[in-house]
């Protein structure tokens, strides 16, 4: 590092490391909770269709008005919500925090969950506590409602299911601290196709609850579209914050697309609920692990005499990549995440996992 980028970049942005992807190019991706199926022929031949009619050179409706519409519809929502677009879910987490940032500010979570939390509040110089989960990560409501009453967060962000526990916390708990947070709540409901619950139909009785959802993992990822639903009021100022044109032309024509066909990807999400059942299953046979349970479409699991490490390997040596969690000491050690993939690539994950087991 120069000495002039030493001077100029903040300290606590130099003593982090950046958000790490690994590479997965010849192996089975079972790492990042995407949707493992590509859209069918037909279907695809349409959409090619309709990206030629894109016009490139044009700057997007930086209000994506069509998609409103359609989202308005398909949601029912009513007059006094309103909606906000975001270049995938990350943004939209962002732009809330940039909005609420002022100095000694608290953005509190839930520990262990989605670490994007953790890493925007540290860039806008925001304080970020995390409470902790219990032992079988779930929510202790009690712990959690005296962290609220020390630190007074100005926003409290709850992955509904958990990522990367999967599981969904109990709605009662949720309720509880939505009336007692001083500040604005978030729902995160980046899995709300797996899990099928959600607190959408409550915005209305809280004037701090906004819910957030992506289409990242009903299979659109690689277009990076996620929205914000909330009282108008919330959602007006969080648009000052909101870079014009976040939504390209792209992403708005093939989001539009996919939801006039909202019912195929919800087969699809249903596909792998009943893939996730017959892993699970699988995961809970064997007598090596301790597995967790989930509603979304991944599953956390835990090795039993701390041999992740070696589980991780051997299933890399077979060609198929999960998330292995660089905790050593906290609440992830030993624990590894699969997502549900393809019915064939779930069959080598599954053989890989009994050939291993057979060792230990």
């Amino acid at each position: 590092m120069t000495d002039r980028v030493a001077q100029w970049i903040r300290t606590d942005i130099r003593d982090i490391n950046a958000y790490h992807v690994p590479a997965a190019k010849g192996l089975i991706k079972l790492d990042a909770m995407e949707n493992p199926n590509p859209w069918p022929g037909e279907l695809m031949q349409e959409w090619l269709k309709r990206m030629s009619t894109v016009s490139a050179n044009r700057y997007p409706d930086s209000t994506a008005s069509r998609l409103e519409a359609l989202l308005r519809e398909q949601l029912g929502l009513p007059k006094n919500q309103s909606l906000l677009f975001g270049n995938g879910s990350d943004e939209l987490l962002q732009i809330v925090m940039m909005a609420l940032a002022e100095p000694g500010r608290v953005v509190m979570a839930p520990e262990p969950s989605f670490v994007m939390y953790r890493m925007i509040a540290q860039f806008l110089g925001l304080e970020y506590v995390g409470v902790p989960l219990t032992d079988d990560f779930t929510l202790d409501v009690n712990r959690f409602a005296a962290a609220i009453d020390k630190h007074h967060p100005a926003v409290i962000f709850i992955a509904y299911p958990n990522n990367p526990t999967g599981n969904l916390f109990d709605e009662d708990d949720l309720l509880a601290l939505i009336h007692r947070a001083p500040g604005l709540v978030v729902i995160d409901e980046a899995y709300y196709a797996f899990a099928k619950k959600t607190f959408m139909d409550r915005i209305g009785e809280f004037d701090n609850l906004v819910v957030l959802r992506t289409l990242s993992k009903s299979g659109l990822a690689g277009l990076r579209f996620g929205y914000m639903v909330g009282p108008t009021d919330w959602i007006r100022e969080f648009n000052k914050v909101r870079l014009p044109y976040n939504i390209n032309v792209l992403t708005q024509e093939s989001v539009a697309f996919a939801l006039e066909h909202h019912e195929r990807l919800a087969a699809q999400c249903d596909a792998i609920i009943a893939e996730r059942e017959r892993v699970m299953a699988a995961l809970q046979a064997e007598d090596s692990f301790t597995v967790f349970p989930s509603d979304a479409n991944f599953i956390l699991f835990r090795t039993k005499k701390a041999r992740a490490e070696s589980l991780f390997r051997h299933l890399l040596d077979a060609g198929i990549l999960i998330k292995r969690f660089a905790d050593t000491k906290g609440p992830l050690r030993d624990a590894l995440r699969v997502t549900i993939g393809l019915p064939e690539e779930n069959d080598a994950f599954i053989q890989a996992l009994q050939d291993w087991a057979k060792t230990t």
